[in-house]
């Protein structure tokens, strides 16, 4: 069974996102021997918060199509974005444990009742 078009598949998932497309570089190499891929790309700096959406909701919904995409053919796959923070990539909280919260929203309400 041959591996599915990666490259392909990351240019149609993320080239909407992008003002510049044809400025989207990509980097697959595959590891059949580990039967792994691993992809790397790059765009403008000025369409990262669309790519990455609030709270990085695009990118990883584009990492998790890549990765369900690679079990089909029992392999793993790896999508790394060009300049993003190491933390950001594989997922990892800040240091102390829990999620960092996006700057973009605020905490949760505090819930009201009877006050005694």
């Amino acid at each position: 069974m041959s591996s599915p078009d990666f490259v392909g598949l990351v240019r149609f998932l993320i080239g909407p996102f992008l003002e510049s497309p044809e400025a989207l570089s990509l980097d697959c190499e595959l590891i059949p021997n580990r039967s792994k891929v691993w992809i790397r790309v790059a765009f403008k700096e000025e369409d990262r918060g669309r790519v990455f959406g609030r709270g990085g909701r695009n990118i990883q919904a584009i990492r998790t199509v890549v990765e369900a995409t690679a079990k089909l053919v029992d392999w793993s796959a790896h999508l790394d974005v060009y300049g993003e923070p190491e933390h950001h990539a594989t997922g990892e909280h800040e240091g102390n444990g829990r999620p960092s919260r996006s700057p973009d929203r605020s905490p949760p309400p505090r819930p009201r009742g009877r006050q005694r």
